[in-house]
């Protein structure tokens, strides 16, 4: 299956955080959007590998993917190697997006610049053909390489170089979030287990506070922000708000 939007975070949860709004809005257009999770988030202080399974499972219905995976590359011990790397090709090649989304350059999770750095260069090498990678089927795969490669803002607070306008789609971005129910603030969930940064009631204030923050930046309700190392371009200026 061809995607024309690939999202590739680190942590289940990650792209319900950073940009389910702008998932929302392209699939309303059209566009076929999917997600492969990098690790199964198993060194997460509250739940387990196996409910973050299902949670996923959850937050893709509600998103209405056209598809969600999962690599299982290690939580938190992973770099940017070439075993990993040969992964995350196989991944792009396999469903070959015009645009790669990923995590931030850095925030308060040391995994979130990691797979950063880790996307990055898989995305590159992804267009190599003297890379091989192999599908399902063991068949060699096609050389791919995104046109554009974003990175969602979800922690600290970081300078967007676009924003996109998700007002339409904000309260449906936020019931994917609380598909979650073993990671963020829910009655609804009542294990014995410490209380998080992300577990606290505020912290989905934190979420919408920037929300609203991009959004005012765009004269909109709500904003999704991205950042990219490469230069966008748009066909005309009638485009800009």
């Amino acid at each position: 299956m061809k995607l024309d939007i690939l999202v590739l975070p680190v942590h289940p949860d990650d792209a319900e955080l950073g940009c389910a709004g702008t998932i929302l809005k392209h699939i309303k257009l059209g566009h076929k959007v999917g997600i492969v999770d990098l690790t199964r988030g198993e060194l997460g202080t509250r739940g387990s590998a196996e409910i973050r399974d299902e949670e996923a499972a959850k937050a893709a219905e509600i998103l209405g993917l056209s598809v969600r995976e999962n690599l299982a590359i290690p939580d938190g011990f992973f770099t940017n190697t070439q075993e990993c790397q040969l992964k995350v090709i196989a991944a792009i090649r396999k469903f070959r997006p015009e645009i790669v989304i990923t995590n931030a350059y850095h925030d308060r999770h040391p995994d979130h610049g990691r797979a950063n750095e880790l996307v990055e260069a898989s995305a590159f090498l992804s267009g190599l053909r003297r890379i091989e990678t192999f599908d399902a089927d063991d068949k060699a795969q096609e050389p791919w390489r995104p046109t554009q490669v974003l990175h969602f803002i979800q922690d600290r607070y970081i300078k967007p170089d676009i924003i996109v306008d998700v007002t339409e789609f904000w309260g449906k971005k936020i019931e994917s979030v609380y598909a979650y129910s073993s990671q963020f603030h829910s009655p609804d969930y009542n294990e014995d287990e410490p209380q998080t940064y992300i577990s606290s009631p505020d912290f989905i204030e934190q979420i919408n506070g920037r929300g609203r923050e991009f959004g005012k930046s765009i004269n909109t309700k709500y904003g999704e922000g991205f950042t990219s190392r490469k230069i966008l371009g748009v066909d005309n200026l009638f485009e800009l708000r």
